[in-house]
Formats: C-alpha cells, structure tokens, sequence
C-alpha cells in the first residue's frame, strides 16, 4: 500500500503545474486566472523506485478574500488528516502573504512531513528572495520551478526518503472496494448486499465517512467490502465532502483487490469517476463500473445500453476489457450479478499462466506478425513469461528491446486479452533484453 501526498496551498502558486508534472500527464488545467481548479485531482508517481499518490487540493472561484481563507483552511485541514506527506506550495513572485501564513500556522502543529516549497525559482535573485520564507517557522525549503522542473529533483528525493516503503498486503479474503462519488448509492449497495442497514444512507452527499470493512459470506462467496463510509454526525457535514470522498476512496483503491466503481447513471460518466478509474487501473487494481440508478434514466429504448456502455468506452480507452453492469441498487436489480462478476475479475487478477504453455501461444502470433523494423533494426522475439508479481505482468525478450514501440505492446496485450481471460484486469508488458 503507496502512501498519499497533497500538495496544499493557496491559489494560484503553481500546485496544479507541480502536480502535472509529478503524475506526468496533463491532467490538471493550468492557468494564470486563480481559482481555474474546482475539481479534485489525483495520480500516481514515483520517484528512485518508490509509488507514491498524489492529491492535488486545487483553488477555488469566489468572491471574497475571507471565504478563500476558509476554504483553503478546510482543504488543508482535510489533507493534514489524510495525508502521509504534505507538499507547501508558495510563490517567490509574491512574497509570504496571509493566507500563507494562515497555512503554515496549521502545518506547524502536524506531526507528518511538511515540505516547503517555493516555486517560481528560476534565477539567482528569485533564489535569494525565497530566504523571507524562513519566517513561516517550517525549517528548510526546497526552491523549484514547476513550469519547467528545476528543482523538483530536490525535493522529491527528501520527500520519497520520507514515506514509508511499498507493500503489497495480502489478506486472507479478498477485498473488494466500492468507491465512486458521493452520493452515488455505495452504501445502499452495500445495504442492499447484507440484507441489514448497517450504514446510515440519505439524500445528503457524504453522509458516510470512514472506510469500513464487512465481512460478505453469501451463495458460496466470502471476501471483505470495503465501503468508502461509515456514519457520520450531522456536525461534520460541513467540510468540503468531494475532497474527503476523494481521500477516501485513494485509501480504498490503495488496500483493496477490486474496485467495484459505482457511478450515478443520472450524472453519467463525469470527470471525477473517470478520475477514480484512472487511479484504479495505475495501482492495477480489478475493476467492475456498476451504473447505478439505472431505474430513474427515462426513456430508455432498445439501444440505450449499449450507446451507454460505448460512451463509457470511449472514455476509458485503451483499457476497454472492462465489465460494466446496470444495476438499480434500490429494488436490488443485477446487484448479485454484480458480486459474481467482481468475484471472476479477482479470479483474473490472480490467474497465472504456465511459462511454457505461455510461450506455445504467443510465439506463433508473434512470429505471424513480428514488431515493425525500426531505424532499419529488426526485433527478434525469443522468449515470454509471466512475472511472479501480484497482478498480471508479462515480460518478453528480445534482442533490441528499445526498438519495441507502445502500440506494438498494446498488439501484444491484446492478444493476450484474446487467448486469456482478464477481464476487469490491468495488463503490463515489458521488453526485456534476451
């Protein structure tokens, strides 16, 4: 299980940029106008060898300096709860302000690694301005320049030093986790599934709060759900409950064998659940997308699943072998079909193939249609097995790995997909020197 960082701070510094950076995707919108991220976002990265996640707490549109303090204080106080690092992000060009200081205040009293970086250092005067940052009284500080990575090599190897090491936990039930948005009917489904209210569902978004594991033992199956929930005091309900949900369900994904993604058929496919299944299939996990609600989408015709189901395919290309059912979790439609299918992606997740038996698939395939010559360099490939790693992981050798471009490993993996089944499965392939 990786840890979690957040990157904190007020808007506008550059968080965004650094985040972007860190997953290596563009991900997050960057702009010179405060306030452009609304939505929560996060990733996955690593650094000399060790994962990590990483939260980006993003800004806000409002119309006043004091709800931007309040907001920031709430997303800060959020990720000092969940967060096993804290990145600090300041601007060199403004100088400490506030709402800076309003930040520091908080972190000064967490017991987790706070790190203090100072972006928008990319000349020696900058370097020397970023000294007044001292009076923060958070210790030393890392200057960087998140536009074009300067510095950031600093500050991820105090950081990686810092977060706990990789483990792969092997429980003795498999663990399947329901995450999605709030809101999305998690705990009725899983209500619906044990045939009791253990948890408190109402029309409120996030009402439920902590991870909580059941114990399912029904029609021949046993294995522990793990609900992004719990109950939750009225009280509480007045933090910023997508960020919490996100928090959450990074935990989830992080401890769980399947992620079983519910999403509201109502809201369809948004940005956010394709966000949660991004980060599920980067910490290879076994996914299920259940279509939640599906009771309530008015005029339905003979198509409308399957224009339904494309659409979601298109958005999660190109890992498209991916069960995706239409459930109504509230009169209890397909929600054991469901179980079944989360149950058979586990099973395929864990599946090993037989090295040999393994090599008399593919190595006729791929001598059939060989990798495209390159540079004039022809790839032989002699050799394949499956690597002896908790999800499947396929290593071929060859004579010029390098030469090996992506959508010829793609070739490969679905052909894989073909001859094997991993449904609902994350698949790696690797080119190795023979």
């Amino acid at each position: 299980m990786s840890a979690i960082v957040a990157i904190v701070g007020r808007p506008n510094v550059g968080k965004s940029t650094l985040f972007n950076r860190l997953i290596q995707r563009r991900e997050a919108i960057v702009d010179a106008v405060s306030g452009v991220t609304r939505d929560r976002h996060y990733g996955k990265s690593d650094w000399n060898g060790k994962e990590f996640s990483v939260i980006d707490t993003g800004g806000y549109v409002v119309g006043s300096d004091d709800v931007f303090e309040k907001e920031i204080d709430k997303q800060v106080e959020l990720a000092i709860d969940e967060a096993d690092a804290i990145i600090f992000m300041v601007d060199v060009e403004t100088g400490v302000t506030g709402m800076d200081e309003d930040v520091a205040k908080l972190l000064r009293k967490v017991k987790k690694p706070v790190f203090l970086a100072i972006n928008k250092v990319d000349n020696a005067k900058r370097a020397e301005d970023a000294v007044e940052f001292y009076s923060l009284g958070l210790g030393e500080y890392y200057t960087l320049s998140s536009i074009n990575g300067g510095g950031t090599g600093d500050l991820l190897d105090a950081l990686v030093k810092e977060l706990p090491d990789v483990v792969e936990e092997k429980s003795e039930l498999p663990r399947f986790a329901v995450v999605g948005r709030p809101n999305a009917g998690k705990s009725s489904f899983i209500n619906a599934l044990i045939g009791e209210e253990r948890y408190i569902v109402t029309d409120i978004a996030g009402t439920t709060r902590d991870s909580i594991d059941t114990k399912y033992n029904r029609y021949g199956f046993e294995f522990n759900l793990v609900d992004t929930a719990g109950i939750r005091r009225k009280s509480k309900v007045k933090e910023d409950l997508e960020f919490y949900s996100v928090m959450r369900s990074v935990r989830a994904i992080e401890h769980c064998d399947v992620c079983i993604l519910l999403l509201d058929a109502t809201r369809g496919f948004d940005g956010q659940v394709e966000n949660i299944f991004w980060l599920a299939q980067r910490n290879h996990k076994g996914i299920v997308i259940l279509v939640n609600k599906w009771d309530l989408v008015e005029d339905k015709e003979t198509n409308t699943i399957k224009h339904y189901t494309d659409k979601i395919k298109k958005a999660i290309e190109p890992f498209t072998d991916v069960p995706i059912l239409f459930v109504s979790v509230l009169t209890k439609q397909r929600i054991f079909k469901a179980i079944e299918t989360a149950v058979e992606v586990y099973n395929n997740r864990n599946k090993k193939i037989i090295t040999r038996k393994f090599n008399e698939t593919m190595l006729p395939i791929i001598e059939h249609y060989p990798p495209p010559a390159y540079k004039g360099k022809f790839v032989k490939i002699k050799f394949c097995t499956q690597l002896p790693t908790p999800y499947p992981q396929f290593a071929f050798f060859c004579n010029l790995p390098q030469y090996v471009r992506e959508p010829y490993k793609r070739y490969l993996e679905n052909k894989i997909r073909e001859e094997y089944d991993f449904t609902g499965v994350p698949i790696t392939v690797f080119m190795r020197k023979k």
